[in-house]
């Protein structure tokens, strides 16, 4: 439901090219200017909060309830770009997912708060039977409200802070925002979207002293105009057109951010990040640096390194008999998957769980279907040390490796040591596996411009995929993985109630990550969200191979996963609402996927 006309979302299109012809106050800095203004929000978002609870207090009606909360996530959206850029954890339980907190270092809890849990509680009704849940949740959000304000009141905001947290929000609406991310049963996303890109107009015009590049700056707002007119006339979220919006608005946006930095001459802040400081947009070929994914800094990504591992990754000389290398099951005409339901043990028995892809699989916090691994290379040392898969010993395999001329020239010749060690055979083969990531989609072509490389077919099926199959709330764009836009700094699971197979009669026993978290009830059968890209080669599906082909996934998935199949899964974490998808728009999306496998 939208909570403003489309008339007046109309006017604040216009409004928002006008306001970049203003003129910014002239008694504070830009930077000291842009931080009063998210402490005026945030003073405006505190006295909302009191104007929600007292609404439910009072037991409004329904409908001035989620006015009063609509008006609440308008202030958060025009504040978002500082709270998560500066303050990402108070932003996790401001607006994150009704979900609660997993630490995993300390094996505990945290309960899920904001406006994801508010909004539950809210809408399609008022729940009134819990108001005093609804209540605290208030209370606790005015807690973060003052967090805020104690951050904001003694922080100060760098220019290349500034426009790193601007591309970041421009990212954020691409990828979380327009995809109803944060908005799973409002469905207010493109109304939320608008408001983020008032935000950011807001901003611009505030940076204009600061920037110096007044031309540029207005043309970037003529641009976010744009954009906030096709928002505004949107009827239907499921009925948008998500590729071409992202396609032809959100990446010239991205465009203009990075130009006016440049054109400004405020360097890039001085981190290595996820998505590559020069990257115009979320879908270049090389906007993702792997470097931001790798243990420490002496695993950084090399071509040598990774032309080595290739060598290695084919070589029997690392599993204990002789018998296989890494390629044996990961083949690279599947994907670097092997096809079958199972991985097979050095024995020849199925073992318990689907070969996954590699493809990608670097661009995640979390190695195995259980995530038991945090990256590439220690997931390299579990592989070979199991007795099931490769039954080898990196000591052995360094022994080898040693006696041997042209393996100890190679490596000497990268790592500048007399003798190879366990960490670089680990990281060559991480390196190797990191290279297998290459953006050459017919997706990716059409990201970037070539409008022929995407039929019809598959564009409706990203609109579907975004929209009605709210696919990309868990599969981000563009990765397609479980890591989480706009940092990609974390990587998700889900609790599907996946059956053992496809005939979904009966559930999968595998505990996934609860195999090593047996206290934690939100772990228990939860498994890595993989990456979609490629994914019309690595068939069978899901973590047991139970499932045959896309139609039987989108299947599992159109009954709402295990709830909507009738199993007990109280900790599920995928909807348990039908998508009422027809059976010609669950083929639309598997054709987009088809359009996820690199060329």
């Amino acid at each position: 439901m939208k909570s403003f006309s489309i008339l007046a979302s109309l006017v604040t299109a216009v409004i928002i090219l006008a306001h970049c012809t203003g003129n910014d106050q002239k008694n504070l800095s830009a930077t000291d200017d842009i931080r009063q203004s998210v402490l005026a929000t945030n003073k405006a978002f505190s006295n909302q909060l009191l104007h929600l609870s007292q609404a439910v207090s009072q037991t409004a009606p329904d409908a001035a309830v989620q006015q009063s909360f609509q008006e609440l996530r308008r202030l958060y959206k025009q504040m978002e770009w500082a709270v998560a850029y500066f303050m990402p954890g108070t932003a996790r339980f401001t607006n994150g997912p009704a979900l609660d907190e997993i630490e995993m270092e300390e094996n505990t809890v945290l309960e899920a708060e904001g406006l994801q849990v508010l909004e539950e509680k809210i809408y399609p009704a008022v729940d009134t039977a819990d108001k005093t849940e609804i209540l605290r949740m208030i209370k606790k959000l005015s807690n973060k409200s003052q967090n805020i304000d104690t951050y904001f009141g003694v922080n100060t905001i760098s220019p290349s802070q500034l426009m790193d947290a601007l591309r970041n929000q421009v990212f954020r609406i691409t990828t979380l925002g327009i995809t109803g991310f944060d908005t799973p049963v409002s469905g207010t996303a493109l109304t939320e979207a608008l408001w983020s890109l008032e935000s950011l107009s807001d901003l611009l015009v505030r940076s204009k002293d600061l920037l110096k590049q007044h031309a540029m700056v207005d043309t970037v707002c003529s641009h976010i105009a744009a954009a906030a007119q096709v928002l505004a006339v949107a009827k239907d979220s499921k009925d948008f057109n998500y590729l071409a919006f992202i396609q032809t608005h959100l990446n010239r946006i991205s465009t203009d951010v990075l130009q006016l930095r440049v054109k400004a001459g405020i360097q890039p802040v001085a981190v290595t990040k996820a998505v590559r400081d020069d990257a115009a947009t979320l879908f270049e070929e090389s906007s993702f640096n792997p470097d931001a994914f790798v243990p420490g800094s002496e695993y950084k990504q090399t071509a040598a390194k990774a032309l080595l591992g290739k060598t290695l990754f084919s070589d029997n000389i690392l599993s204990g008999d002789g018998s296989r290398s890494c390629a044996s099951c990961h083949q690279a005409s599947l994907a670097f998957s092997d096809g079958l339901k199972a991985a097979t043990a050095l024995k020849g028995a199925p073992l318990l769980r689907n070969t996954p892809s590699l493809n990608y699989s670097n661009f995640q916090h979390g190695q195995f279907w259980d995530m038991r691994r945090p990256d590439l290379e220690t997931q390299a040392e579990d592989v070979i040390s199991n007795k099931d898969e490769m039954h080898g010993s990196l000591k052995n395999i360094v022994a080898k490796l040693n006696s041997d001329s042209s393996y100890r020239t190679r490596f000497r010749t990268i790592y500048k040591t007399d003798s190879i060690s366990n960490w670089q055979v680990q990281n060559v083969l991480a390196a190797y596996i990191r290279s297998l990531s290459g953006f050459q989609s017919d997706f990716d072509r059409y990201m970037r411009g070539d409008a022929s490389a995407m039929n019809a077919g598959q564009q409706a099926g990203f609109n579907l995929f975004v929209g009605k199959g709210k696919c990309a709330t868990c599969h981000f764009i563009p990765l397609f993985n479980g890591t989480v836009p706009p940092e990609f700094s974390k990587t998700e699971s889900e609790v599907l109630g996946i059956a053992n197979n496809f005939h979904n009669k009966k559930t999968d026993t595998d505990p996934g990550r609860g195999r090593f978290h047996g206290t934690v009830e939100q772990l228990q059968q939860a498994f890595k969200t993989p990456t979609l890209r490629n994914i019309s080669k690595t068939a069978p599906y899901m973590h047991n191979g139970g499932y045959q082909t896309l139609q039987q996934v989108m299947e599992f998935y159109n009954e709402g996963g295990g709830i909507g199949l009738g199993f007990k899964v109280p900790n599920q974490t995928l909807p348990s609402d039908k998508l009422n998808l027809t059976k010609k728009e669950m083929e639309l999306i598997i054709q987009f996927m088809g359009a996820l496998t690199d060329r």
